[in-house]
């Protein structure tokens, strides 16, 4: 197909495309002329991973380069995905040593119960550490004794999320479900939560919740 045609499949802008181009998260036509070239179904497939990383998982440019660069290297699957999530948004909060110590030995207790490998400079690891500091600052740290069991929960679905994605044919789809599946996917899970606590909360503190027929 021609850039025109490329366009419209994808529903992004011929001038957007041409600064892809440029910037190197779509790899070049091939040239059937000077002013003109052929493009086909896998780039196609990467535009919608690229808009994807972008619009859904908020990545930069510059982190969208180093996901396509690491599937055009052929990197292994667990080094793209690594990749890929590296660049999500997370949120960071600054703490003081004192702080990030005591949160990091929680943190690096239930690394050790859970077999995780993990690193003080790792990113989520550095939002984690804040995260828990928020709760002690606000006051909540009783919320810190069922640590173990969303660690518990979140190998549990991390598991669930790499068996879904792991069938797929090829690297751009694999990024692209695990980006856009962590994304939405934590906003379902919150929705899910939400369901769950509304539900405890009748049968704990309410009213009898009636099951329906069966």
């Amino acid at each position: 197909m021609r850039m025109a045609e490329l366009s419209a499949e994808s529903g992004v802008p011929v001038a957007t495309i041409k600064y892809y181009l440029r910037e190197g998260l779509v790899p070049p036509g091939e040239l059937t002329s000077p002013n003109q070239a052929q493009y086909q179904a896998r780039h196609l497939q990467r535009l919608k991973l690229v808009r994807a990383l972008l619009d859904v998982g908020g990545l930069s440019i510059v982190d969208v380069r180093e996901v396509v660069r690491a599937i055009d290297e052929q990197a292994a699957t667990h080094e793209l995905l690594g990749a890929a999530q590296h660049g999500l948004i997370v949120r960071k909060e600054e703490v003081d040593e004192e702080s990030r110590a005591w949160a990091m030995g929680h943190i690096e207790e239930i690394a050790a119960q859970r077999q995780w490998t993990i690193g003080p400079d790792d990113v989520y690891v550095k939002s984690l550490v804040g995260l828990l500091c928020t709760l002690r600052d606000l006051g909540h740290e009783q919320l810190i004794k069922i640590f173990p069991q969303y660690a518990e929960c979140a190998d549990s679905i991390a598991q669930v999320d790499l068996e879904a994605i792991g069938g797929l044919p090829t690297p751009e789809l694999m990024v692209e479900s695990a980006v856009v599946g962590t994304v939405l996917g934590d906003a379902v899970f919150i929705a899910l939560r939400r369901l769950a606590q509304q539900h405890a909360s009748r049968r704990m503190f309410g009213v009898v919740v009636e099951q329906p027929p069966a």
